[in-house]
């Protein structure tokens, strides 16, 4: 097959450029490119409907979104990580990805028809009374935190959707069958649709929030319960077709030895029976390649969340309700889709081709300095000008506040998707099996993790 490669004919500059992928590997890249696509999407509607709950209840705010990634996110990770770590022991990489994904259209489900509609019974508004008593008014987030523990769980599952399902489940599917000449071809494209898929939920999330509350519809007591049943349905039918069409591949297209190596699977059967938590994190400290992919990732992670955080609170600000939250941030997800794509296309897959990984990956840390630094810029010197200032080029100062928040949001984002995500999953594919299963479920299962609960104690 590698010999066919060699023969193949090269594109032409416009196709090298926007499709650089031959028509005979269609049926292994458009599934591929459609289940990336599916689960992004969910991960996007879940993204916006996270921060609304939690940010916009009751006695609650964006303080409380450190309090859960330090004591709660982080450990749920762990603990996702090594459930993941005991099924793959026992089940095949498949059978794990089935498994993984029932657990959390599960809890979707229950959460949406049967815990949401009873939440005021649930929340523990007695103990947290109690402690708003005894702990400083600092503490408040970690009161709402313990207050809203249903609030709490849908935050933290919505959360491990990214670093469970899309980085340990779809790219180590991804990098184990995707040779690395198909990933630099492939794996700019896949940035394109996950960034198609963010589009069009944020564009769904908008438009559901839109409606009016409807009593015609057997579900929800009001707009906004009614709203979020419907996406978290969307969530849980993309999510089970998601699910066809991993089962569909391993099916009609694994079995084809044109698109995947059979010999790699008994080599991954061979790591089975080796995976622990223990061995998942000492290989990180054995191998200094392993080492280097989960310093970015932390950093990463780190850097995003210092800034989210303040930018969720001055939003907070400006929609205190619940509904308008989530259609600001469903524009928000729709405007980082649009300029990720556009990214992925004319930056990421050319970018890696014709300058090398290295200067690629530069990309997004060089993104996040400078936007950053003129978001928290801003955020300083909004103290000390006059509100007249603000008046004058036709704003409030919190409303300039959430813009540049949000412009900081976007292009940080984009860069992730197009570019961070592409470079890093590339980063695995030299790897041997071993290292890669145990690597990415180290790095992604609780390393970035890490670093988002390293920005929250910060």
């Amino acid at each position: 097959m590698s010999e066919a490669n060699a023969h193949l004919p090269e594109f032409s500059k416009l196709r090298a450029f926007l499709w650089p992928v031959h028509r005979f590997e269609l049926k292994k890249f458009l599934p591929m490119f459609i289940l990336f696509f599916l689960i992004f999407f969910d991960y996007n509607v879940l993204r916006t409907m996270k921060d609304a709950l939690v940010v916009t209840a009751k006695s609650s705010g964006a303080e409380v979104i450190p309090f859960i990634k330090v004591w709660v996110m982080f450990p749920c990770a762990i603990l996702m990580t090594w459930v993941f770590t005991r099924l793959s022991n026992r089940l095949s990489f498949e059978k794990v990805f089935y498994s993984i994904m029932a657990i959390f259209l599960g809890y979707f489900i229950i959460f949406a028809f049967f815990a949401y509609p009873a939440r005021e019974s649930l929340h523990a508004n007695i103990l947290a009374d109690e402690l708003q008593k005894s702990l400083p008014p600092g503490f408040m987030g970690f009161i709402a935190m313990i207050r809203y523990w249903l609030f709490t769980s849908f935050y933290v599952m919505s959360e491990l959707w990214s670093p469970i399902i899309l980085s340990v489940l779809f790219w180590g599917f991804a990098n184990q069958v995707t040779k690395i000449g198909e990933a630099k071809r492939f794996y700019g494209l896949f940035g394109v649709g996950a960034n198609i898929s963010g589009a069009a939920a944020g564009a769904l999330s908008y438009l559901v929030c839109l409606r009016e509350y409807n009593p015609n519809i057997p579900l929800g007591h009001d707009a906004w319960e009614q709203s979020m049943i419907m996406q978290i349905l969307l969530v849980v039918v993309a999510g089970l077709v998601a699910i066809a069409l991993f089962r569909w591949m391993h099916v009609t297209v694994l079995p084809d030895p044109r698109y995947y190596d059979p010999t790699e699977l008994k080599k991954e059967d061979k790591v089975k029976g080796k995976l622990s938590m223990r061995e998942n994190f000492s290989i990180l400290f054995k191998n200094n390649y392993l080492m280097l992919i989960a310093i970015i990732v932390i950093s990463y992670n780190l850097v995003i969340n210092l800034v989210e955080v303040v930018w969720k609170h001055e939003v907070r600000n400006l929609y205190p309700n619940a509904q308008d939250f989530n259609m600001y941030m469903g524009k928000i997800t729709f405007l980082t889709s649009i300029v990720a794509t556009l990214s992925a296309m004319i930056i990421s897959g050319n970018s890696i081709r014709k300058f090398g990984w290295r200067a690629t990956a530069l990309l997004t840390p060089a993104v996040l300095f400078v936007t950053s630094i003129g978001f928290f810029g801003f955020i300083f010197v909004q103290d000390i000008v006059t509100l007249s200032s603000f008046a004058y080029v036709g704003g409030s100062a919190l409303a300039i506040a959430v813009f540049f928040g949000s412009a900081q949001n976007i292009m940080s984002r984009a860069a992730k998707y197009s570019v961070f995500d592409a470079t890093k999953e590339m980063a695995f594919i030299p790897l041997d099996p071993e290292e890669k299963l145990k690597g990415k479920a180290a790095i992604d299962g609780v390393g970035s993790r890490l670093g988002k609960s390293g920005g929250s104690v910060i």
